[in-house]
Protein backbone atom coordinates (compact mmCIF):
# COMPACT_ATOMS: atom_id res chain seq x y z
CA UNK A 1 0.00 0.00 0.00
CA UNK A 2 2.83 2.40 0.89
CA UNK A 3 4.57 1.66 -2.40
CA UNK A 4 1.44 2.43 -4.40
CA UNK A 5 0.85 5.62 -2.47
CA UNK A 6 4.43 6.74 -3.03
CA UNK A 7 4.13 5.91 -6.73
CA UNK A 8 1.00 8.07 -7.01
CA UNK A 9 2.79 10.95 -5.29
CA UNK A 10 5.85 10.66 -7.56
CA UNK A 11 3.59 10.44 -10.62
CA UNK A 12 1.90 13.64 -9.51
CA UNK A 13 5.28 15.38 -9.18
CA UNK A 14 6.32 14.22 -12.66
CA UNK A 15 3.08 15.45 -14.20
CA UNK A 16 3.39 18.79 -12.42
CA UNK A 17 7.00 19.22 -13.57
CA UNK A 18 6.03 18.29 -17.14
CA UNK A 19 3.10 20.68 -17.26
CA UNK A 20 5.20 23.48 -15.76
CA UNK A 21 7.91 22.86 -18.35
CA UNK A 22 5.46 22.90 -21.26
CA UNK A 23 4.11 26.19 -19.95
CA UNK A 24 7.65 27.64 -19.82
CA UNK A 25 8.27 26.53 -23.42
CA UNK A 26 5.00 28.12 -24.50
CA UNK A 27 5.97 31.40 -22.85
CA UNK A 28 9.55 31.54 -24.21
CA UNK A 29 9.88 29.21 -27.23
CA UNK A 30 12.96 30.94 -28.70
CA UNK A 31 15.09 30.19 -25.63
CA UNK A 32 14.05 26.53 -25.40
CA UNK A 33 15.01 23.41 -27.31
CA UNK A 34 11.40 22.37 -27.91
CA UNK A 35 10.58 25.65 -29.69
CA UNK A 36 7.18 26.77 -30.83
CA UNK A 37 6.37 23.78 -33.04
CA UNK A 38 4.14 20.85 -32.17
CA UNK A 39 6.93 18.36 -32.95
CA UNK A 40 9.29 19.83 -30.39
CA UNK A 41 6.67 20.06 -27.66
CA UNK A 42 5.44 16.57 -28.46
CA UNK A 43 8.99 15.24 -28.25
CA UNK A 44 9.49 17.01 -24.91
CA UNK A 45 6.30 15.57 -23.42
CA UNK A 46 6.60 12.09 -24.95
CA UNK A 47 10.17 11.48 -23.79
CA UNK A 48 9.67 12.95 -20.31
CA UNK A 49 6.37 11.27 -19.51
CA UNK A 50 7.44 7.95 -21.07
CA UNK A 51 10.54 7.87 -18.84
CA UNK A 52 8.45 8.73 -15.78
CA UNK A 53 5.86 6.04 -16.56
CA UNK A 54 8.56 3.41 -17.18
CA UNK A 55 10.34 4.36 -13.96
CA UNK A 56 7.17 4.10 -11.89
CA UNK A 57 6.30 0.77 -13.50
CA UNK A 58 9.79 -0.57 -12.74
CA UNK A 59 9.50 0.72 -9.17
CA UNK A 60 6.16 -1.04 -8.69
CA UNK A 61 7.67 -4.24 -10.11
CA UNK A 62 10.28 -4.19 -7.35
CA UNK A 63 13.12 -2.51 -9.23
CA UNK A 64 13.57 0.38 -6.81
CA UNK A 65 17.02 1.48 -7.96
CA UNK A 66 16.35 1.15 -11.65
CA UNK A 67 12.95 2.82 -11.42
CA UNK A 68 14.39 5.71 -9.41
CA UNK A 69 17.03 6.31 -12.10
CA UNK A 70 14.36 6.50 -14.79
CA UNK A 71 12.17 8.88 -12.80
CA UNK A 72 15.18 11.10 -12.04
CA UNK A 73 16.11 11.02 -15.74
CA UNK A 74 12.57 12.11 -16.60
CA UNK A 75 12.80 15.12 -14.28
CA UNK A 76 16.28 16.01 -15.57
CA UNK A 77 14.96 15.87 -19.14
CA UNK A 78 12.45 18.61 -18.28
CA UNK A 79 14.98 20.69 -16.32
CA UNK A 80 16.89 21.63 -19.46
CA UNK A 81 13.99 23.94 -20.37
CA UNK A 82 13.97 25.65 -16.95
CA UNK A 83 16.92 27.96 -17.68
CA UNK A 84 14.89 30.24 -19.94
CA UNK A 85 14.90 33.98 -19.14
CA UNK A 86 11.12 34.12 -18.64
CA UNK A 87 11.09 31.50 -15.88
CA UNK A 88 8.88 33.08 -13.18
CA UNK A 89 10.53 31.14 -10.33
CA UNK A 90 14.05 31.82 -9.11
CA UNK A 91 14.06 28.41 -7.37
CA UNK A 92 13.12 26.61 -10.58
CA UNK A 93 15.63 28.70 -12.54
CA UNK A 94 18.46 27.88 -10.11
CA UNK A 95 17.51 24.21 -10.07
CA UNK A 96 17.69 24.19 -13.86
CA UNK A 97 21.12 25.87 -13.81
CA UNK A 98 22.55 23.18 -11.53
CA UNK A 99 20.87 20.05 -12.93
CA UNK A 100 20.02 20.77 -16.58
CA UNK A 101 22.85 18.52 -17.86
CA UNK A 102 22.13 15.52 -15.59
CA UNK A 103 19.76 13.73 -17.93
CA UNK A 104 22.37 11.86 -19.96
CA UNK A 105 24.34 10.40 -16.99
CA UNK A 106 21.09 9.31 -15.35
CA UNK A 107 19.83 7.58 -18.50
CA UNK A 108 23.26 6.11 -19.23
CA UNK A 109 23.39 4.78 -15.67
CA UNK A 110 19.90 3.29 -16.00
CA UNK A 111 20.70 1.61 -19.34
CA UNK A 112 23.88 0.05 -17.99
CA UNK A 113 22.20 -0.99 -14.74
CA UNK A 114 19.19 -2.61 -16.39
CA UNK A 115 17.54 -4.73 -15.05
CA UNK A 116 19.13 -5.20 -11.62
CA UNK A 117 19.83 -1.53 -10.91
CA UNK A 118 23.53 -2.27 -10.30
CA UNK A 119 26.59 -1.72 -12.48
CA UNK A 120 28.59 -4.82 -13.31
CA UNK A 121 32.18 -3.63 -13.66
CA UNK A 122 34.62 -1.05 -12.36
CA UNK A 123 34.89 0.50 -15.83
CA UNK A 124 31.15 1.13 -15.90
CA UNK A 125 31.17 2.58 -12.39
CA UNK A 126 34.08 4.92 -13.18
CA UNK A 127 32.53 6.07 -16.47
CA UNK A 128 29.14 6.77 -14.87
CA UNK A 129 30.72 8.57 -11.90
CA UNK A 130 32.75 10.73 -14.27
CA UNK A 131 29.62 11.64 -16.25
CA UNK A 132 27.80 12.64 -13.07
CA UNK A 133 30.74 14.80 -12.00
CA UNK A 134 30.89 16.56 -15.37
CA UNK A 135 27.12 17.13 -15.56
CA UNK A 136 26.39 18.13 -11.96
CA UNK A 137 29.64 19.86 -10.99
CA UNK A 138 31.52 21.15 -14.02
CA UNK A 139 28.46 22.06 -16.11
CA UNK A 140 26.10 22.71 -13.21
CA UNK A 141 27.20 23.77 -9.76
CA UNK A 142 30.53 25.55 -10.39
CA UNK A 143 29.29 27.85 -13.19
CA UNK A 144 26.13 28.58 -11.19
CA UNK A 145 28.17 29.88 -8.25
CA UNK A 146 29.68 32.64 -10.43
CA UNK A 147 26.77 33.32 -12.80
CA UNK A 148 24.83 36.57 -12.32
CA UNK A 149 21.74 36.55 -14.61
CA UNK A 150 21.03 40.24 -13.90
CA UNK A 151 24.35 41.30 -15.44
CA UNK A 152 23.08 40.84 -18.99
CA UNK A 153 19.36 40.14 -18.68
CA UNK A 154 16.86 42.48 -17.07
CA UNK A 155 13.96 40.02 -17.09
CA UNK A 156 15.89 36.92 -15.96
CA UNK A 157 15.05 35.46 -12.53
CA UNK A 158 17.60 35.55 -9.75
CA UNK A 159 20.30 32.93 -9.11
CA UNK A 160 19.82 31.72 -5.56
CA UNK A 161 23.31 30.15 -5.46
CA UNK A 162 25.20 33.19 -6.71
CA UNK A 163 28.39 33.78 -4.72
CA UNK A 164 30.10 36.35 -6.92
CA UNK A 165 29.47 37.41 -10.48
CA UNK A 166 32.48 36.45 -12.59
CA UNK A 167 31.45 36.19 -16.24
CA UNK A 168 34.93 35.24 -17.46
CA UNK A 169 35.24 32.36 -15.00
CA UNK A 170 31.69 31.28 -15.78
CA UNK A 171 32.37 31.20 -19.52
CA UNK A 172 35.59 29.20 -19.13
CA UNK A 173 33.90 26.70 -16.84
CA UNK A 174 31.00 26.20 -19.23
CA UNK A 175 33.36 25.87 -22.22
CA UNK A 176 35.36 23.18 -20.41
CA UNK A 177 32.11 21.56 -19.35
CA UNK A 178 30.85 21.35 -22.95
CA UNK A 179 34.08 19.64 -24.00
CA UNK A 180 33.87 17.22 -21.08
CA UNK A 181 30.14 16.68 -21.67
CA UNK A 182 30.80 15.55 -25.23
CA UNK A 183 33.62 13.27 -24.05
CA UNK A 184 31.71 11.72 -21.12
CA UNK A 185 28.55 11.12 -23.19
CA UNK A 186 30.66 9.45 -25.90
CA UNK A 187 32.44 7.34 -23.26
CA UNK A 188 29.08 6.19 -21.88
CA UNK A 189 27.92 5.31 -25.39
CA UNK A 190 31.07 3.21 -25.95
CA UNK A 191 30.59 1.38 -22.64
CA UNK A 192 26.98 0.61 -23.57
CA UNK A 193 28.07 -0.73 -26.97
CA UNK A 194 30.68 -2.93 -25.27
CA UNK A 195 27.98 -4.27 -22.93
CA UNK A 196 25.86 -5.10 -25.99
CA UNK A 197 28.74 -6.82 -27.81
CA UNK A 198 29.64 -8.93 -24.79
CA UNK A 199 26.05 -9.87 -23.98
CA UNK A 200 24.86 -13.42 -24.54
CA UNK A 201 22.28 -14.16 -27.25
CA UNK A 202 19.52 -14.38 -24.65
CA UNK A 203 20.54 -11.08 -23.07
CA UNK A 204 20.58 -9.44 -26.49
CA UNK A 205 17.08 -10.70 -27.20
CA UNK A 206 15.71 -9.37 -23.91
CA UNK A 207 17.82 -6.21 -23.42
CA UNK A 208 19.19 -5.49 -26.87
CA UNK A 209 16.69 -2.78 -27.79
CA UNK A 210 17.33 -0.95 -24.50
CA UNK A 211 21.09 -1.05 -25.06
CA UNK A 212 20.88 -0.03 -28.72
CA UNK A 213 18.50 2.86 -28.03
CA UNK A 214 20.62 3.91 -25.04
CA UNK A 215 23.80 3.95 -27.12
CA UNK A 216 22.05 5.98 -29.83
CA UNK A 217 20.74 8.48 -27.27
CA UNK A 218 24.17 8.94 -25.67
CA UNK A 219 25.77 9.31 -29.07
CA UNK A 220 23.26 12.06 -29.97
CA UNK A 221 23.99 13.83 -26.67
CA UNK A 222 27.70 13.70 -27.45
CA UNK A 223 26.98 15.13 -30.91
CA UNK A 224 24.84 17.92 -29.41
CA UNK A 225 27.65 18.96 -27.08
CA UNK A 226 30.27 18.61 -29.81
CA UNK A 227 28.36 20.90 -32.18
CA UNK A 228 28.04 23.47 -29.38
CA UNK A 229 31.76 23.68 -28.63
CA UNK A 230 32.37 26.65 -30.91
CA UNK A 231 29.65 28.57 -29.05
CA UNK A 232 31.20 27.80 -25.68
CA UNK A 233 27.88 26.67 -24.19
CA UNK A 234 25.06 24.21 -24.85
CA UNK A 235 23.42 25.91 -27.83
CA UNK A 236 19.87 25.55 -29.11
CA UNK A 237 20.43 26.25 -32.78
CA UNK A 238 18.61 24.47 -35.59
CA UNK A 239 21.06 21.57 -35.74
CA UNK A 240 21.08 21.17 -31.99
CA UNK A 241 17.29 21.22 -31.87
CA UNK A 242 17.10 18.44 -34.48
CA UNK A 243 19.61 16.42 -32.47
CA UNK A 244 17.53 17.07 -29.34
CA UNK A 245 14.36 15.76 -31.05
CA UNK A 246 16.33 12.66 -32.10
CA UNK A 247 17.33 12.25 -28.46
CA UNK A 248 13.65 12.25 -27.52
CA UNK A 249 12.97 9.53 -30.09
CA UNK A 250 15.86 7.46 -28.70
CA UNK A 251 14.48 7.86 -25.17
CA UNK A 252 11.11 6.57 -26.35
CA UNK A 253 13.02 3.67 -27.95
CA UNK A 254 14.57 2.90 -24.56
CA UNK A 255 11.12 2.78 -22.98
CA UNK A 256 9.83 0.54 -25.78
CA UNK A 257 12.78 -1.78 -25.13
CA UNK A 258 11.92 -1.87 -21.45
CA UNK A 259 8.32 -2.76 -22.19
CA UNK A 260 9.46 -5.50 -24.57
CA UNK A 261 11.76 -6.99 -21.95
CA UNK A 262 8.93 -6.98 -19.44
CA UNK A 263 6.67 -8.72 -21.94
CA UNK A 264 9.35 -11.39 -22.42
CA UNK A 265 9.64 -11.76 -18.66
CA UNK A 266 5.86 -12.11 -18.43
CA UNK A 267 5.98 -14.81 -21.09
CA UNK A 268 8.69 -16.53 -19.06
CA UNK A 269 6.50 -16.36 -15.98
CA UNK A 270 3.64 -17.85 -17.98
CA UNK A 271 5.93 -20.64 -19.11
CA UNK A 272 6.89 -21.29 -15.49
CA UNK A 273 3.21 -21.37 -14.58
CA UNK A 274 2.63 -23.95 -17.31
CA UNK A 275 5.56 -25.90 -15.91
CA UNK A 276 3.91 -25.93 -12.48
CA UNK A 277 0.69 -27.29 -14.01
CA UNK A 278 2.59 -29.96 -15.95
CA UNK A 279 4.54 -31.00 -12.88
CA UNK A 280 1.30 -31.29 -10.91
CA UNK A 281 0.51 -34.37 -13.02
CA UNK A 282 3.71 -36.15 -11.86
CA UNK A 283 5.69 -36.40 -15.11
CA UNK A 284 7.68 -39.59 -15.72
CA UNK A 285 11.39 -39.70 -15.07
CA UNK A 286 13.06 -37.46 -17.65
CA UNK A 287 9.83 -35.57 -18.37
CA UNK A 288 11.13 -32.55 -16.50
CA UNK A 289 13.97 -32.17 -19.00
CA UNK A 290 11.48 -31.98 -21.87
CA UNK A 291 9.44 -29.33 -20.06
CA UNK A 292 12.50 -27.21 -19.29
CA UNK A 293 13.80 -27.56 -22.84
CA UNK A 294 10.50 -26.21 -24.15
CA UNK A 295 10.53 -23.27 -21.74
CA UNK A 296 14.06 -22.09 -22.62
CA UNK A 297 13.74 -22.98 -26.31
CA UNK A 298 16.71 -25.36 -26.36
CA UNK A 299 15.86 -28.93 -27.44
CA UNK A 300 19.46 -30.01 -26.71
CA UNK A 301 19.18 -29.12 -23.02
CA UNK A 302 20.51 -31.83 -20.68
CA UNK A 303 19.85 -32.35 -16.99
CA UNK A 304 22.16 -34.08 -14.57
CA UNK A 305 21.97 -34.53 -10.84
CA UNK A 306 24.83 -34.14 -8.35
CA UNK A 307 25.60 -37.07 -6.07
CA UNK A 308 26.48 -35.78 -2.65
CA UNK A 309 29.98 -36.60 -1.41
CA UNK A 310 30.78 -38.20 -4.77
CA UNK A 311 31.70 -35.21 -6.88
CA UNK A 312 29.98 -36.49 -10.01
CA UNK A 313 26.86 -35.95 -12.08
CA UNK A 314 24.43 -38.70 -13.10
CA UNK A 315 21.24 -38.96 -15.14
CA UNK A 316 17.90 -40.18 -13.84
CA UNK A 317 19.05 -43.80 -14.25
CA UNK A 318 22.16 -43.18 -12.17
CA UNK A 319 24.58 -43.36 -15.12
CA UNK A 320 27.52 -40.91 -15.16
CA UNK A 321 26.94 -37.86 -17.36
CA UNK A 322 29.56 -36.08 -19.43
CA UNK A 323 28.18 -32.95 -21.04
CA UNK A 324 28.94 -32.15 -24.65
CA UNK A 325 31.65 -29.58 -25.30
CA UNK A 326 30.59 -26.03 -26.04
CA UNK A 327 27.60 -25.99 -23.68
CA UNK A 328 27.09 -23.67 -20.75
CA UNK A 329 26.26 -25.09 -17.33
CA UNK A 330 23.65 -23.62 -14.98
CA UNK A 331 23.03 -24.93 -11.48
CA UNK A 332 19.42 -25.06 -10.30
CA UNK A 333 19.39 -24.35 -6.58
CA UNK A 334 16.66 -24.96 -4.02
CA UNK A 335 16.86 -24.25 -0.30
CA UNK A 336 20.54 -23.37 -0.70
CA UNK A 337 21.38 -26.79 -2.19
CA UNK A 338 22.23 -27.74 -5.74
CA UNK A 339 19.33 -29.80 -7.12
CA UNK A 340 20.45 -30.25 -10.72
CA UNK A 341 22.86 -28.96 -13.34
CA UNK A 342 21.52 -27.98 -16.76
CA UNK A 343 23.78 -28.02 -19.82
CA UNK A 344 22.40 -25.82 -22.57
CA UNK A 345 23.24 -23.69 -25.55
CA UNK A 346 25.17 -20.52 -24.65
CA UNK A 347 23.00 -17.74 -23.29
CA UNK A 348 19.61 -19.45 -23.07
CA UNK A 349 19.59 -19.30 -19.25
CA UNK A 350 21.23 -15.93 -18.70
CA UNK A 351 18.04 -14.63 -17.08
CA UNK A 352 18.75 -15.23 -13.38
CA UNK A 353 15.14 -14.53 -12.45
CA UNK A 354 13.88 -17.17 -14.89
CA UNK A 355 16.36 -19.69 -13.50
CA UNK A 356 15.24 -18.91 -9.95
CA UNK A 357 11.57 -19.19 -10.91
CA UNK A 358 12.11 -22.51 -12.67
CA UNK A 359 14.07 -23.90 -9.74
CA UNK A 360 11.35 -22.80 -7.32
CA UNK A 361 8.53 -24.21 -9.45
CA UNK A 362 10.23 -27.55 -10.10
CA UNK A 363 11.94 -27.94 -6.73
CA UNK A 364 9.96 -30.96 -5.57
CA UNK A 365 10.27 -32.77 -8.90
CA UNK A 366 13.98 -31.92 -9.12
CA UNK A 367 14.51 -33.20 -5.60
CA UNK A 368 12.56 -36.37 -6.39
CA UNK A 369 14.52 -37.04 -9.58
CA UNK A 370 17.79 -36.26 -7.79
CA UNK A 371 16.98 -38.79 -5.06
CA UNK A 372 15.99 -41.41 -7.67
CA UNK A 373 19.20 -40.76 -9.57
CA UNK A 374 21.19 -41.08 -6.34
CA UNK A 375 19.51 -44.41 -5.54
CA UNK A 376 20.20 -45.77 -9.03
CA UNK A 377 23.79 -44.57 -8.82
CA UNK A 378 24.27 -46.26 -5.43
CA UNK A 379 22.79 -49.49 -6.78
CA UNK A 380 25.12 -49.34 -9.76
CA UNK A 381 28.03 -48.66 -7.41
CA UNK A 382 27.08 -51.69 -5.30
CA UNK A 383 26.70 -53.85 -8.39
CA UNK A 384 30.06 -52.73 -9.70
CA UNK A 385 31.63 -53.28 -6.29
CA UNK A 386 30.17 -56.79 -6.12
CA UNK A 387 31.45 -57.53 -9.61
CA UNK A 388 34.92 -56.34 -8.65
CA UNK A 389 34.88 -58.51 -5.54
CA UNK A 390 33.83 -61.58 -7.52
CA UNK A 391 36.39 -60.86 -10.23
CA UNK A 392 39.07 -60.49 -7.59
CA UNK A 393 37.96 -63.77 -6.00
CA UNK A 394 37.98 -65.57 -9.37
CA UNK A 395 41.40 -64.17 -10.13
CA UNK A 396 42.68 -65.35 -6.76
CA UNK A 397 41.15 -68.81 -7.27
CA UNK A 398 42.76 -69.02 -10.69
CA UNK A 399 46.10 -68.05 -9.16
CA UNK A 400 45.73 -70.71 -6.47
CA UNK A 401 44.84 -73.32 -9.10
CA UNK A 402 47.94 -72.49 -11.12
CA UNK A 403 50.11 -72.47 -8.00
CA UNK A 404 48.85 -75.94 -7.08
CA UNK A 405 49.23 -77.20 -10.62
CA UNK A 406 52.65 -75.72 -11.27
CA UNK A 407 53.96 -76.09 -7.72
CA UNK A 408 52.76 -78.84 -5.39
CA UNK A 409 51.33 -81.06 -8.11
CA UNK A 410 54.50 -80.95 -10.20
CA UNK A 411 56.66 -81.75 -7.19
CA UNK A 412 54.43 -84.72 -6.34
CA UNK A 413 54.68 -85.96 -9.93
CA UNK A 414 58.45 -85.63 -9.73
CA UNK A 415 58.46 -87.60 -6.49
CA UNK A 416 56.36 -90.34 -8.12
CA UNK A 417 58.85 -90.60 -10.97
CA UNK A 418 61.67 -90.89 -8.44
CA UNK A 419 59.90 -93.74 -6.66
CA UNK A 420 59.40 -95.60 -9.95
CA UNK A 421 63.05 -95.17 -10.77
CA UNK A 422 63.99 -96.53 -7.35
CA UNK A 423 61.77 -99.60 -7.82
CA UNK A 424 63.35 -100.31 -11.18
CA UNK A 425 66.79 -100.45 -9.56
CA UNK A 426 65.86 -102.96 -6.88
CA UNK A 427 67.32 -106.34 -7.70
CA UNK A 428 64.58 -108.31 -6.04
CA UNK A 429 61.71 -106.43 -7.71
CA UNK A 430 58.48 -105.80 -5.87
CA UNK A 431 58.39 -109.09 -3.87
CA UNK A 432 60.60 -107.82 -1.09
CA UNK A 433 59.17 -105.86 1.84
CA UNK A 434 61.01 -102.78 0.64
CA UNK A 435 59.55 -103.17 -2.84
CA UNK A 436 56.05 -103.59 -1.47
CA UNK A 437 56.48 -100.48 0.69
CA UNK A 438 57.67 -98.48 -2.29
CA UNK A 439 54.70 -99.72 -4.35
CA UNK A 440 52.30 -98.75 -1.57
CA UNK A 441 53.91 -95.32 -1.30
CA UNK A 442 53.65 -94.93 -5.07
CA UNK A 443 49.93 -95.74 -4.93
CA UNK A 444 49.34 -93.28 -2.12
CA UNK A 445 51.28 -90.67 -4.05
CA UNK A 446 49.14 -91.18 -7.14
CA UNK A 447 46.01 -90.81 -5.00
CA UNK A 448 47.44 -87.60 -3.52
CA UNK A 449 48.19 -86.28 -7.02
CA UNK A 450 44.67 -87.12 -8.16
CA UNK A 451 43.15 -85.50 -5.08
CA UNK A 452 45.27 -82.44 -5.59
CA UNK A 453 44.18 -82.31 -9.23
CA UNK A 454 40.52 -82.51 -8.17
CA UNK A 455 41.12 -79.81 -5.54
CA UNK A 456 42.74 -77.50 -8.10
CA UNK A 457 39.95 -78.16 -10.58
CA UNK A 458 37.37 -77.38 -7.90
CA UNK A 459 39.10 -74.13 -7.05
CA UNK A 460 39.15 -73.03 -10.68
CA UNK A 461 39.06 -75.26 -13.75
CA UNK A 462 42.06 -74.42 -15.91
CA UNK A 463 40.17 -75.57 -19.01
CA UNK A 464 37.72 -72.69 -18.51
CA UNK A 465 40.37 -70.02 -18.98
CA UNK A 466 42.21 -72.00 -21.67
CA UNK A 467 39.35 -73.42 -23.74
CA UNK A 468 36.31 -71.39 -22.80
CA UNK A 469 32.83 -72.22 -21.54
CA UNK A 470 32.04 -75.02 -24.01
CA UNK A 471 35.24 -76.95 -23.30
CA UNK A 472 34.86 -76.51 -19.54
CA UNK A 473 31.24 -77.80 -19.51
CA UNK A 474 32.20 -80.78 -21.67
CA UNK A 475 35.05 -81.57 -19.25
CA UNK A 476 32.66 -81.24 -16.33
CA UNK A 477 30.22 -83.64 -18.01
CA UNK A 478 32.96 -86.27 -18.36
CA UNK A 479 33.84 -86.24 -14.66
CA UNK A 480 30.44 -85.49 -13.08
CA UNK A 481 28.91 -88.11 -10.79
CA UNK A 482 25.58 -87.81 -12.59
CA UNK A 483 24.95 -87.77 -16.35
CA UNK A 484 25.18 -84.31 -17.95
CA UNK A 485 23.76 -84.14 -21.45
CA UNK A 486 25.04 -81.13 -23.39
CA UNK A 487 22.40 -80.50 -26.06
CA UNK A 488 23.86 -77.29 -27.52
CA UNK A 489 26.65 -75.00 -26.43
CA UNK A 490 28.32 -72.34 -28.59
CA UNK A 491 32.09 -72.50 -28.84
CA UNK A 492 32.43 -68.68 -28.78
CA UNK A 493 34.44 -66.99 -26.09
CA UNK A 494 32.81 -64.53 -23.72
CA UNK A 495 33.91 -62.13 -21.03
CA UNK A 496 35.75 -63.93 -18.19
CA UNK A 497 33.07 -62.92 -15.68
CA UNK A 498 30.33 -64.33 -17.94
CA UNK A 499 32.17 -67.61 -18.58
CA UNK A 500 32.93 -68.05 -14.88
CA UNK A 501 29.33 -67.31 -13.83
CA UNK A 502 27.83 -69.60 -16.49
CA UNK A 503 30.21 -72.44 -15.66
CA UNK A 504 29.60 -72.00 -11.93
CA UNK A 505 25.86 -72.23 -12.57
CA UNK A 506 26.23 -75.55 -14.47
CA UNK A 507 28.64 -76.91 -11.87
CA UNK A 508 26.39 -75.97 -8.96
CA UNK A 509 23.34 -77.54 -10.66
CA UNK A 510 25.30 -80.71 -11.41
CA UNK A 511 26.55 -80.93 -7.84
CA UNK A 512 23.04 -80.53 -6.40
CA UNK A 513 21.18 -82.68 -8.97
CA UNK A 514 20.22 -86.26 -8.25
CA UNK A 515 19.21 -87.18 -11.81
CA UNK A 516 20.22 -86.48 -15.42
CA UNK A 517 20.89 -82.83 -16.24
CA UNK A 518 20.32 -81.26 -19.67
CA UNK A 519 22.35 -78.20 -20.64
CA UNK A 520 21.66 -76.01 -23.66
CA UNK A 521 22.80 -72.50 -24.57
CA UNK A 522 22.66 -70.10 -27.48
CA UNK A 523 22.52 -66.46 -28.50
CA UNK A 524 19.25 -64.54 -28.47
CA UNK A 525 18.79 -60.79 -28.96
CA UNK A 526 22.44 -60.11 -28.34
CA UNK A 527 22.62 -62.14 -25.13
CA UNK A 528 23.87 -65.57 -24.12
CA UNK A 529 20.93 -67.65 -22.89
CA UNK A 530 21.81 -70.68 -20.76
CA UNK A 531 19.18 -73.24 -19.71
CA UNK A 532 19.70 -76.12 -17.29
CA UNK A 533 16.92 -78.71 -17.01
CA UNK A 534 17.25 -81.08 -14.06
CA UNK A 535 14.89 -83.73 -12.86
CA UNK A 536 15.57 -83.13 -9.19
CA UNK A 537 17.66 -80.62 -7.30
CA UNK A 538 18.68 -81.18 -3.72
CA UNK A 539 18.90 -78.62 -0.97
CA UNK A 540 22.57 -78.00 -1.72
CA UNK A 541 21.76 -75.45 -4.47
CA UNK A 542 22.45 -71.97 -3.10
CA UNK A 543 20.18 -69.91 -5.32
CA UNK A 544 21.01 -66.60 -3.62
CA UNK A 545 24.73 -67.06 -4.17
CA UNK A 546 24.17 -68.00 -7.81
CA UNK A 547 21.89 -65.01 -8.32
CA UNK A 548 24.59 -62.72 -6.90
CA UNK A 549 27.20 -64.14 -9.24
CA UNK A 550 24.93 -63.95 -12.30
CA UNK A 551 23.92 -60.38 -11.44
CA UNK A 552 27.54 -59.38 -10.93
CA UNK A 553 28.26 -60.54 -14.49
CA UNK A 554 25.44 -58.32 -15.76
CA UNK A 555 23.05 -61.24 -16.18
CA UNK A 556 19.64 -62.30 -14.95
CA UNK A 557 18.68 -65.59 -13.28
CA UNK A 558 15.30 -67.33 -13.25
CA UNK A 559 14.47 -70.64 -11.53
CA UNK A 560 11.22 -72.41 -12.44
CA UNK A 561 9.77 -75.71 -11.20
CA UNK A 562 7.31 -77.03 -13.84
CA UNK A 563 5.93 -80.54 -13.36
CA UNK A 564 8.32 -81.36 -10.54
CA UNK A 565 11.41 -80.53 -12.59
CA UNK A 566 13.79 -77.64 -11.98
CA UNK A 567 14.58 -75.37 -14.92
CA UNK A 568 17.31 -72.78 -14.42
CA UNK A 569 17.53 -70.02 -17.01
CA UNK A 570 20.20 -67.34 -17.09
CA UNK A 571 20.85 -64.54 -19.56
CA UNK A 572 24.24 -62.84 -19.92
CA UNK A 573 25.52 -60.00 -22.08
CA UNK A 574 27.37 -61.33 -25.12
CA UNK A 575 30.36 -58.98 -24.98
CA UNK A 576 33.42 -61.08 -25.56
Amino acid sequence: MFRKGAAVAVAGVCVAVGVFTLDLVHGDPDSSFAGAGVLGRGALAAAGFALAAAGLAAWLRGGHRFGSLLVAGSLAWFLLEWIVPKNPSSLAFTTGLVLYACCFPLIGHAVLAFPSGRLDSAVERITVAGAYCVAAVVLGLLPTLVFDPAAGCNECPGNLLLVTGRDSIHDRLVRVGVWLGAASAAALAIVVVLRLVRASPTARRSRGLVLVAGAVYLGLVAATYATSIDRGLLWNGDLQRRLWVAQAVAIVGIVVGLVWSWIRARRGSSAVARLVLELAHSPPAGGLRDALAEIVGDPTLELAYPIEDAGRLVDTDGRPVVFAAGKEHTTLVGDGRALAVAAHAPGVLDDDQLVADVAAAARLVLENERLQAAVHARVDDLRASRARILEAGDAERQRLERDLHDGAQQRLVGLALSLRLLRSRLDSGAETPLGRSIAAADGDLHEAIEGLRRLAHGIFPAVLSDGGLSAAVVALAEDAPIPIHVESLPSDRYAPAVETAAYGLVAAAAAAATARVFVRAGRSDGRLVLEIDAGEIGNELEQTELDDRVSAAGGRLEVARPDGRVVIRAEFPCAS
